[in-house]
């Protein structure tokens, strides 16, 4: 029997919204009805390519057909439209983070809370197929029990424009928020300490403008199990990828996605090709993974696998880190919580970077 597709509304229609926007209009049970962007020709752009109008805000808001919103925002905009959203009874499907501002984050836990409509935080990398494998075979016992989660993410050669990078809210916050949640994810546990070092050494740019671009974080949970992240905004080669978990029996791991599956063999060695380099390319089936769990969410299917709690647990570990970046010692991650006063220190002044 077939259902009526579920009535979307992106809000963005930047690149992060044509990837969702595409997935939207592709899954048979959504459709985009509308696109909300004050940048008109970019939503008129996009609305041609799912099917759905140009609109604004309140006729969104106010159209009781529309049983999500998909906020595919400028992050200063995340928070305010999440409200909006669950106040007008809207499932939410946004993009990390709820907020760089761990107040602003726990305002909008307040009405999150009180919601009669999901919020689901996209956190992507938890849909890609080799991690969905890593989690189920890690519940299932293949490996015992976990004792170690290693994280390396790193960004292709090239960087990102420092118009970008002043806005982002600093590398920990922007990049390594993803392996913060996928370390949380993998484990199954929350950290209880953080401990971080870091450098800038791609661009004296980066470092120009307080922020880093080359780091270690070590986290540890109440039982003494270890996460280690690993991060850079350079890789010459490609977008690195990897994550490794090891347990008691075992250890599971997952690889880059090369750009194809050929292998030369010859006497003078092997060749073969170099991991994707675009991050819409690496977690295109991602976002299409993740998607599709988000409908099975209106459908009353599942619940939410990332939360706004996932969200506000993440951005700690990351306050957490500049914490620890600054002050040079391991700490506990209550401290996000109990003593704002050292993240707003943390956030004034960064560690002498050479």
């Amino acid at each position: 029997m077939s259902s009526i597709p579920f009535k979307i509304a992106i809000f963005g229609a930047g690149r992060i919204g044509n990837v969702h926007g595409r997935n939207i209009a592709e899954h048979r049970d959504s459709e985009v009805k509308y696109i909300v962007d004050p940048y008109l020709e970019g939503a008129q752009q996009l609305a041609a390519i799912t099917g759905g109008m140009a609109a604004s805000e309140d006729v969104v808001l106010n159209d009781s057909e529309i049983a999500a919103i998909a906020i595919c925002t400028a992050t200063a905009a995340h928070a305010e439209l999440i409200e909006k959203g669950l106040k007008a009874s809207k499932a939410v499907f946004c993009e990390k983070p709820i907020d760089l501002d761990m107040d602003r984050v726990n305002e909008v836990m307040t009405t999150v809370e009180a919601a009669n409509a999901p919020l689901f935080l996209a956190f992507n990398r938890r849909f890609d197929p080799s991690v969905l494998e890593m989690k189920a075979r890690i519940l299932a016992g293949d490996i015992g029990e976990l004792e170690l989660v290693t994280v390396i993410s790193k960004d292709p050669g090239g960087g990102l424009p420092i118009s970008y990078l002043k806005t982002s809210g600093g590398m920990f916050r922007d990049m390594t928020i993803h392996d913060f949640d996928m370390a949380r994810h993998i484990m199954g546990e929350d950290f209880v300490t953080v401990s971080a070092e870091a450098s800038a050494l791609t661009d004296p740019a980066i470092a120009g403008i307080g922020d880093i671009d080359t780091a270690v974080v070590t986290m540890r949970t109440a039982s003494g199990k270890i996460a280690v992240i690993t991060n850079s905004r350079r890789a010459s080669f490609g977008y690195d990828q990897r994550v490794e978990a090891h347990g008691a029996l075992g250890t599971l791991r997952t690889e880059n996605v090369p750009a194809n599956m050929s292998v030369l063999e010859t006497a003078d060695g092997v060749r073969r090709s170099k991991p994707l380099f675009f991050f819409v390319e690496r977690y295109a089936q991602s976002y299409k993974n993740e998607w599709a769990h988000f409908v099975d969410v209106l459908k009353g299917k599942e619940s939410p696998s990332a939360t706004g709690e996932h969200g506000r647990k993440a951005l700690a570990l990351a306050e957490a880190a500049y914490i620890s970046l600054k002050s040079g010692r391991r700490v506990a991650v209550d401290e996000v919580f109990d003593k704002k006063s050292q993240v707003a220190a943390a956030d004034q002044e960064m560690p002498g970077l050479q």
